[in-house]
């Protein structure tokens, strides 16, 4: 969908005077602000294998900084229990890595175009997502962080379907802005978690697919499954629409393939959605569903996943913290009212 469109029946919103727009933003933010655009600017200038190159060093020297490195090693070893810590080591590494390449990808959006997008991605099971677009329920497409998010959307846009990203604002509104801008400019709408429930039952009944990247922590709001044999709070989100709704359920994610050029393997593939009149446990189960599929590729290239999120936070109500192993936290803070799909 071009930049700016709307929605058909949408109210226009009126852009803010700029006197009130300098308002909107603090100084911090703004400052920010420009500091991303100079280095946005900068790797887009770059050739993309250079622009890779730069962004791959980058990581591995943020992973020499230590900045949050206990915690992809903890999770790492958590999900990964039987490999040596050389191994934790070297994927810790790697993860890093593969974290500052695909920001420069990221970056680098505003270069490319549906045909860039196009000429660096391989789809796998499309054939499976047009038939089922064929009932004209629409399709929720479920991923997580793996690989590159922004360019599983952008595949399906670029074939000519429309999707609709539900996302999570930035506490930086004018980076919001612009990375929101990238996303219309490949064609990908996107919806704000609080416009969710209003908006996604319209898309739907217009055969639009709905990404949602549904794998952080979701609190006390969330579902306890099975993620790498542990217990992992997940949104219920992605699995309560597509009961309600009647639209079938895709799990997909956009692979690095390996190789000096930029370029993904997208795969989507149908999870069977069971209705036995029992929507929690319905819920439950179509859940650990999605969370299998998503482990299932992530153990394909571990490193591409993106470890620095601290995936098993939350404790299950009957499991107490263990002070032994240090694994499990307990949280004490209420429902989260918003959850994080992105």
């Amino acid at each position: 969908m071009p930049e700016g469109s709307k929605e058909a029946g949408s109210p226009a919103r009126k852009r803010p005077a700029p006197q009130e727009e300098a308002r909107r933003h603090s100084a911090a933010h703004r400052v920010e602000y420009a500091l991303a655009r100079t280095l946005e600017s900068a790797v887009s200038a770059l050739p993309e294998r250079a622009a890779d190159g730069v962004g791959r060093r980058i990581g591995r020297t943020i992973h020499r900084l230590g900045i949050r490195r206990k915690v992809v090693e903890e999770n790492l070893r958590l999900a990964f229990p039987e490999q040596s810590a050389e191994w934790i080591h070297r994927t810790s590494i790697a993860a890093y890595e593969h974290l500052g390449r695909e920001a420069a990808a990221i970056l680098r959006l505003s270069k490319l175009d549906r045909q860039a997008i196009i000429d660096r991605t391989v789809p796998v099971g499309w054939d499976e997502m047009e038939e089922a677009l064929s009932h004209g329920k629409g399709v929720m497409l479920v991923t997580g962080h793996y690989g590159n998010w922004e360019i599983a959307a952008a595949t399906v846009a670029s074939r000519g379907i429309p999707i609709a990203a539900i996302v999570r604002r930035q506490g930086n509104r004018l980076v919001d802005e612009r990375l929101n801008g990238l996303r219309a400019r490949l064609g990908v709408e996107v919806i704000t978690q609080r416009e969710a429930p209003s908006r996604v039952p319209r898309l739907l009944r217009k055969n639009a697919v709905i990404g949602i990247v549904g794998d952080q922590d979701a609190r006390r709001a969330g579902v306890f499954v099975p993620f790498f044999g542990r217990p992992a709070s997940t949104h219920r989100g992605p699995a309560v629409f597509a009961l309600k709704l009647g639209a079938p359920v895709f799990a997909c994610v956009a692979r690095r393939l390996p190789g000096a050029a930029v370029r993904y393997e997208v795969s989507g593939h149908g999870v069977p959605v069971v209705r036995t009149g029992d929507l929690e446990a319905d819920t439950t189960a179509l859940t650990a569903a999605l969370a299998a599929r998503l482990e299932a590729e992530i153990r394909k290239a571990p490193e591409q996943y993106f470890w620095f999120h601290r995936r098993w936070k939350t404790s299950p109500p009957a499991e107490q913290p263990s002070s032994e192993t240090g694994t499990v936290e307990a949280v004490s803070a209420p429902a989260d009212p918003d959850p994080d799909y992105a």
